[in-house]
C-alpha cells in the first residue's frame, strides 16, 4: 500500500498536520522538525498527491475548535467562561489570518473528530464540560486512533492540554482572605469531577491555609441543574451546618454566584459576614451585587496559547501549559 501523511507523521514523531505544514514549509514548524518529516518521507517513499494537496489548500488556513457540551444543553446556557476563552482563540486565530470552524458537540448524534484528517482544518482546539464523560472518552479514542488536537482544561491524560494556574489561584484566594482578617473558611467545589482544576484550586487553597495555622471546611456541592444552582444550594447547607464561617472560597464564577445568592438568601451580608472569592473572571460577575472579587485567567494569553499549541508552533509546549492568574479585587472579598 502507498504510504500516507500518517505513516510520515507515526515514522517523524509528529501529528499529521505536522507533515502537511511541513512538506509545504509552513513559516509555522522549525528548521529540526521540518528536517525529521522530510528525512521520514524519503524513507518511506511517501510522495505528496500534488491534486488532493491543492484540493486541500482550498481549505486551509482553517482552525476547528469544539467545544463540549451537556446533553440536551441550550446553547446560551454555557458556561459564559467558555465562550469568553472562545473570543480569545477567534482573535489568536484572526491575528494569524485563519478562520475558525467552530462545532458545538454533545453526543454520539455529533461527536466529530476527523476536521484536520478530512481537509476541514489545519488544527483541531477542544475546550468545554468535562462533564460530559462521553465526549471525552470519545476524544480520547479518537486520539487514540491518531487524530491530533489540543484541550483547554480536559480531564489530564491522554491529551495534551493547558489550565489556568489553579494551584497559585488557590493559594492567592488564601492569603487575600487572612489578609482581611477571615479566619473560618471553606472552599465550595465538585470533589469527584474530572476537572482536574477544580482540585488543584482546592489543593491551592488548603495548602496556603495550613503553612497559617488554618484548616478550611470542604463543602460538596449538592446536585442540581448548573453550577449556579448548586452554588445556592451548598451556600445554605454549609451556613446552616457552620454559621460561624466568615470566607468561602468557590471553585468557578458560576459556583460562587450561587453563593453569593444562597448566602443572602440567608441573611447574611457579603462581605460583612461572609467574604467570597471566584475563579474565571467571567463578565457577570461585574455585574453581581456587590461585584464578584475572582481570579481572573488571562484569556488573550490562553487563546494565544493555545493556536500556537495547535498548530505545534516550536517555542510552544504541547502539554502541560500553565496561564497565570491575577486577583481581581471587588466587592465581595
Amino acid at each position: 500500500m502507498r504510504p500516507t501523511s500518517f505513516d510520515v507523521a507515526e515514522r517523524a514523531g509528529v501529528s499529521q498536520s505536522t507533515v502537511s505544514r511541513a512538506l509545504r514549509n509552513s513559516p509555522g514548524v522549525n528548521a529540526e522538525t521540518r528536517a525529521r518529516v522530510s528525512a521520514a518521507a524519503r524513507e518511506l517513499g511517501y510522495v505528496v498527491d500534488r491534486h488532493a494537496s491543492s484540493l486541500r489548500l482550498k481549505s486551509s488556513e482553517t482552525i476547528a475548535l469544539v467545544t463540549i457540551c451537556r446533553p440536551g444543553e441550550d446553547r446560551s446556557a454555557i458556561n459564559p467562561f467558555y465562550f469568553a476563552l472562545l473570543g480569545s482563540i477567534a482573535a489568536a486565530t484572526s491575528a494569524r489570518g485563519f478562520n475558525l470552524l467552530v462545532s458545538f458537540q454533545e453526543s454520539e448524534a455529533n461527536f466529530r473528530a476527523d476536521f484536520v484528517a478530512s481537509g476541514l482544518a489545519d488544527a483541531m482546539i477542544v475546550i468545554g464540560t468535562t462533564s460530559n464523560r462521553a465526549a471525552w472518552d470519545y476524544f480520547a479514542d479518537a486520539q487514540a486512533a491518531g487524530f491530533d488536537f489540543t484541550c483547554w482544561g480536559s480531564p489530564g491524560d491522554p491529551f495534551h492540554w493547558m489550565r489556568s494556574d489553579n494551584d497559585i489561584g488557590g493559594r492567592l484566594a488564601a492569603e487575600h482572605l487572612v489578609a482581611k482578617g477571615r479566619r473560618t473558611l471553606a472552599f465550595v467545589g465538585p470533589q469527584r469531577s474530572p476537572q482536574r482544576q477544580f482540585d488543584e484550586r482546592r489543593d491551592g487553597f488548603i495548602a496556603a491555609l495550613e503553612a497559617r495555622g488554618i484548616t478550611p471546611l470542604i463543602a460538596e456541592p449538592p446536585a442540581g441543574p448548573d453550577r449556579h444552582a448548586q452554588g445556592v444550594a451548598a451556600a445554605r447547607e454549609l451556613l446552616a451546618a457552620h454559621p460561624d464561617i466568615d470566607g468561602i472560597f468557590a471553585a468557578s464564577d458560576m459556583l460562587a454566584l450561587g453563593v453569593l445568592q444562597g448566602i443572602k438568601e440567608t441573611g447574611r451580608s457579603v462581605p460583612g459576614d461572609v467574604a467570597l472569592i471566584g475563579f474565571d473572571g467571567i463578565r457577570a460577575g461585574t455585574l453581581a451585587d456587590p461585584a464578584l472579587t475572582t481570579l481572573e485567567p488571562d484569556l488573550d494569553a490562553a487563546g494565544e496559547a493555545l493556536v500556537a499549541m495547535a498548530l505545534e508552533d516550536a517555542d510552544h509546549s504541547r502539554s502541560g501549559t500553565r496561564i497565570p492568574v491575577r486577583l481581581a479585587v471587588r466587592g465581595t472579598a
